[in-house]
């Protein structure tokens, strides 16, 4: 792993981040990320870091709703006038789990739609408020490459092939059960 590229992509992002909200620190608190769509909604995610610049930096690092929004809809500027903006207010570590829950209602107490899946905090008292997707694995991965490879071989059957048994299975039975062992296969693995 060359660290001096991954420091150095860390810092690139902190610079962003202090570009578009001059005097954020690396200090505790709480963060919004909000923005006015094309169609006049407001979207909101809140958030809390005992490193507000790092925190806020991370965002734009990661692939989750919020990165991913990120990076598509980009910074608000005159250029982008339904990019994201960023707020901060310092607090301090003790009041971190408070102070993400009142900024989190504020915004939806305004009408904002949140892109948080949380009532916030990290411990007792945090509640669930948006919908939780399960994280892809390294087996739904597995299983999603199954399916586009029999969904590819029996188009190229359908296309170009003929699947029968050699001459003189067409009365085995072993073989006859392959045959359909194999149908079952494709056909099974492209409708998961």
């Amino acid at each position: 792993m060359n660290y001096k590229k991954v420091y150095a992509m860390k810092a690139e992002r902190e610079r962003k981040i202090s570009k578009i909200c001059p005097g954020i620190p690396h200090r505790s608190g709480i963060y919004a990320f909000y923005r006015d769509d094309e169609s006049g909604l407001h979207m909101a995610y809140c958030g809390q870091a005992v490193d507000l610049l790092s925190r806020c930096a991370s965002h734009l690092a990661e692939y989750d709703h919020i990165g991913l929004s990120l990076k598509k809809r980009g910074f608000y500027s005159e250029y982008n006038p339904y990019g994201w903006k960023l707020a901060f207010q310092e607090c301090r570590k003790e009041d971190l789990d408070e102070n993400e829950r009142a900024t989190i209602k504020n915004f939806a107490d305004k009408g904002y739609q949140l892109y948080n899946v949380s009532s916030g905090g990290q411990g007792a008292g945090r509640t669930q408020i948006g919908e939780f997707k399960p994280a892809k694995g390294y087996h739904d991965g597995i299983r999603q490459g199954r399916k586009s490879l029999a969904k590819e071989i029996l188009h190229i059957i359908d296309t170009h092939l003929t699947v029968t048994l050699k001459p003189g299975k067409e009365n085995n039975k072993v073989s006859i059960r392959a045959l359909e062992k194999f149908w079952e296969l494709l056909k099974g693995e492209e409708q998961k």
